[in-house]
């Protein structure tokens, strides 16, 4: 046997050995796949807070903290136009000194439109003081000093009407004037408008007035059985320190001054 067949022959020898090595090794089991990494989703808060009331608030009723609190709402059920933390944070703050304007239920959400706070011209019960009324009256220009007399300005009020006694004694018409009150404050001037044939026409005017609740009664009485004019006072007379209207004397020219009841009252003949 020559070199090259030994070389062959050796060769085969040593690729048998390997393969019988390799087919006598046990099996190994595959290496398992890696799976992705688990994440988990970060979900948005799903509540908010939401201003409520703690018990029933009627008309009026001034808030305090005892009347209003924060609760967890969820977002999706929040009613459209009520007050959250999410977007009025200091709230609680920003309403102390709101008085209802309409009733509110004990648990239900508070809505800005139902609360009212400091003087407000579009809702002149904010404009009233404590104790105090509102009446409206007739007017005109030549009524109302030259139509010069604005709100808060303050004025005594005439009543001017024909005296039929003293025009039967007389006879002749006998014109009275009369103070009905002094030092009133007027709330607001305003037109009456009405409409006409498709157009708006202005009729007259109203004076609206703030007033005790004997003083309007006497105005609406006096406005019933005669004219009424408003004679505007200095705003350095605003308030007097007695607090009563002086009674102006006879100028001497035939009027005669009369006090009934503690009502001043001027007669003139005609």
């Amino acid at each position: 046997m020559n070199k090259a067949q030994i070389a062959v022959l050796g060769v085969a020898v040593l690729a048998g050995g390997a393969a019988f090595m390799i087919m006598s090794r046990p099996a190994q089991a595959p290496a398992p796949a890696r799976l992705p990494a688990v994440v988990t989703p970060i979900i948005p808060t799903m509540t908010d807070q939401v201003l409520v009331a703690k018990r029933d608030l009627p008309y009026g009723t001034g808030l305090t903290d005892a009347d209003i609190e924060w609760v967890d709402w969820p977002r999706s059920t929040i009613p459209k136009g009520v007050i959250t933390k999410g977007e009025a944070p200091r709230a609680l703050e920003d309403l102390k000194g709101s008085f209802v304007r309409a009733p509110i239920g004990a648990a239900e959400p508070i809505r800005r439109e139902r609360l009212v706070k400091g003087a407000t011209p579009s809702m002149m019960s904010t404009l009233l003081s404590s104790g105090k009324r509102a009446i409206a009256i007739d007017v005109s220009i030549n009524s109302t000093a030259g139509g010069f007399i604005l709100p808060n300005d303050r004025v005594d009020i005439l009543k001017l009407y024909r005296d039929p006694e003293l025009t039967k004694d007389r006879g002749a018409d006998v014109m009275a004037s009369e103070l009905v009150v002094s030092n009133v404050r007027v709330l607001a001037m305003g037109q009456t408008v009405e409409t006409k044939n498709g157009e708006a026409v202005v009729t007259g005017a109203t004076a609206t007035l703030e007033l005790d609740p004997r003083q309007a009664e006497i105005v609406l009485l006096a406005q019933r059985s005669g004219s009424l004019a408003l004679e505007l006072r200095p705003l350095v007379d605003a308030h007097p320190s007695d607090g009563t209207a002086a009674v102006a004397e006879s100028p001497g020219d035939g009027s005669l001054t009369i006090v009934r009841y503690g009502v001043t009252t001027s007669l003139r003949a005609r």
